[in-house]
Parts: C-alpha cells; structure tokens; sequence
C-alpha cells in the first residue's frame, strides 16, 4: 500500500493518456477531478492485487460514452459515486476497494477520485490492460465472468440497474442507455470478489502509467528522448512522424468514430498513414502501400512530436506534429478469444491479426 498525491496523479495522467490510445476520456479532467478529491478528502490509498483478500468487494467506477461528449460535460461530485451507492445498496455490501475497468484517460483517474471521496482504496490493476470502447472488452469478459449487476448515473440525477446476461449485452442496454443520458454516463460493472480480481485483473497498471508520466514529464530534464525511453518501457515501435492533414470525426452510437490521415516529415517524408479510431485508434495503415503497421488490440498512442506527450482522438487537430508509436498489448488479448473480443473483425476492419512486433519485420522487409 502507498498513498497518491498530487504529483503521483500529475505522472499518471499522462502515462494513462499514452496507455488510453487516444481513448478513455481527456485526461486532463480526470486529473483535475483526482486532484481537486484529494484536496478535499486526502491522499488515496493504492493497493496490489496481493493485498486483496478472497470475499473483498472491488468495483469498478468509469465513465462510458464519446470522449468529445465528455469534454463538455464534466461529471459533478454527486455523479461520480451515484452508480457506486446504487450498487453497494442493491448488493447488501460496502465497498472494499475501487478499481479503474481500462487504464486510459479519465477512466484512470475517476476511479482514484471516487476512492478518495469513499475514503477506501483504489487498486492498482485494470481489465484492459489499456483503452478499448465497448463493455465486454475486459480479461473479466475474457475468463467468463459475468458483469453481474450494472449500475449508471447521469448528470441529470437519473440511476439505472440491470442484469444483463453477459458482456455484450451489458455493453449493448449500457450504450442505448448511455445515448438517452446525454451521452456520458458514470457505470458501475463487474463488481467482483478479490479471489477473481486477482485472477482476471492485469496488475500493476496505475504504477506503469506512473512510469510513463514520469519519462515524459523528466526525460528532456535529463537530456534523454522521452519518445526513446517510453519505447524501451514499452517494448514498443516508433511506427511515423508527420503532420494531420485531414481528421474527420463523428459521434455515432455513443462512440466517437472517425480517421485521421497523417502526411510523412522528416525520415517519413513523401509517406502517408491513415489512422481508425472508435474512441481509440485501434488501425494504423501505410495508406500509400495498404499495408497494416499495427492493428488492435495492440496498442497504437499519438505522440506530440516535441514534447512527447501524448494527444487523444479528440484533442488531435489539423497541422499536429505527431509520432506514431505502437506497442504489445498484454497476452491475455492475443489468445482467440481476446481477438475475436477486440480484434480487427470485430471493429470491421479488413486484416487478420499481426503482433505489432511481426508487422514492425515485415515493415523493415518492404522498406
């Protein structure tokens, strides 16, 4: 157990900018809903996976809905812990400890802000591994465990509960629902025993966002690349640099969908990458060749070509000096069944599924 401050929130921020890929809301909000908790309520204890004990109750708190929406409508104190409330009501239970579902964006921090205004810890794992936009994709989903009871809170004062039978369905009633509250909502999903968290749950993810915030935020202080040393971190790919010519976003469905194209600069220059996102980028294509240079569920995160710092898919705008970077995602999403979960098909892309290490060969072949 360690405690997070300001400057723990200051470094995940940003890591969890990077590890979101582009999705999981702006974390510049989630930041500052963290910050303005902690001033309020003190520093939030964060607690491994080891530390749970079998029967603890750990749940979930997120945000759901477009991104774009989201920069608009900042969730007020009430309606960060609504779901939770309405959740430990229903299942007779408090709270042991809070749980971000996806380390990404808003979603790693709101978790850390109800936990403070709770007075409980928060855990530091996720379901993801990253960012990904719909409910079933989380390990949780992938182990066969049910989201059990859902709960969802909007700005307006509303509360919802359902049952639904499985992951898809709950992401299916949460979307719709979603839509009618304005598109974004608080949810609370998969709330679990810690017998499964410690199963199912990809640990350690608030402390390497952490790590990535701190690369970036020190790395020029030491004279190092901060691109460089997140790629070591990583055991990632610097995939592009260039500039956005042309992004075209939509809200649809609840989501934030679009393409960006990204004209080559400097060693790139001359090339072309088009970029697909559904709240996170999840395909990366060399648009001159066709050719996939790294495809969900890996991961795929915009960088700022000079500071390193990573830009959402909302935040990204015509004339942006960017990197492309790509790295591994955890091994639990290459099985068959993460694939079908969150691969390509699902999003109805035309690729199969290449490790972003496999592409990054064949890529140095055809260069």
């Amino acid at each position: 157990m360690r405690l997070l401050g300001i400057e723990e929130i200051e470094n995940i921020a940003i890591g969890a900018a990077v590890l979101g890929t582009g999705g999981g809301g702006d974390p510049y909000i989630g930041k500052m809903m963290a910050i303005e908790a902690i001033k309020k309520y003190g520093k939030v204890r964060m607690i491994t996976v080891d530390e749970l004990k079998d029967d603890d109750l750990v749940v979930p708190v997120s945000s759901i809905g477009a991104p774009t929406v989201g920069v608009e409508k900042i969730a007020s104190e009430e309606e960060l812990t609504a779901s939770l409330e309405m959740l430990e009501k229903v299942l007779g239970k408090k709270a042991t400890a809070i749980m971000p579902i996806e380390v990404g964006g808003i979603n790693s921090l709101i978790p850390v802000a109800a936990a403070a205004k709770k007075g409980i810890p928060v855990l530091d794992a996720d379901a993801m591994g990253r960012a990904f936009p719909e409910a079933q994709m989380v390990t949780f989903h992938l182990d066969g465990l049910s989201p059990g009871a859902v709960t969802m809170a909007d700005d307006k004062g509303n509360t919802l509960l359902m049952y639904p039978i499985n992951g898809e369905w709950s992401e299916r009633l949460a979307r719709a629902a979603t839509i009618q509250m304005g598109g974004q909502a608080k949810m609370c999903d998969y709330a679990l025993e810690g017998k499964n968290v410690k199963q199912s749950a990809i640990p350690d993810t608030l402390t390497l966002a952490e790590d990535i915030g701190k690369i970036i935020r020190h790395s020029k202080v030491k004279g190092l690349n901060p691109v460089k040393e997140m790629l070591k971190k990583l055991e990632g790919f610097e995939l592009f640099q260039g500039k956005a010519v042309d992004i075209r976003r939509r809200i649809q469905e609840g989501f934030t969908k679009g393409e960006a194209l990204i004209e080559g600069i400097n060693k790139n220059k001359d090339q072309l990458v088009k970029l697909f996102f559904q709240n996170e980028h999840l395909l990366a294509v060399d648009a001159s060749k066709d050719k996939p240079l790294a495809i969900t569920p890996d991961l795929i995160a915009v960088l700022d070509l000079e500071t390193g710092v990573p830009i959402t898919t909302e935040g990204l705008k015509y004339g942006a000096r960017v990197i492309i970077i790509a790295f591994p995602c955890h091994e639990k999403w290459r099985t068959k069944k993460g694939i079908e979960t969150a691969g390509p098909h699902y999003f109805g892309y035309p690729y199969e599924y290449e490790p972003v290490e496999q592409l990054e060969r064949k890529r140095k072949d055809w260069e």
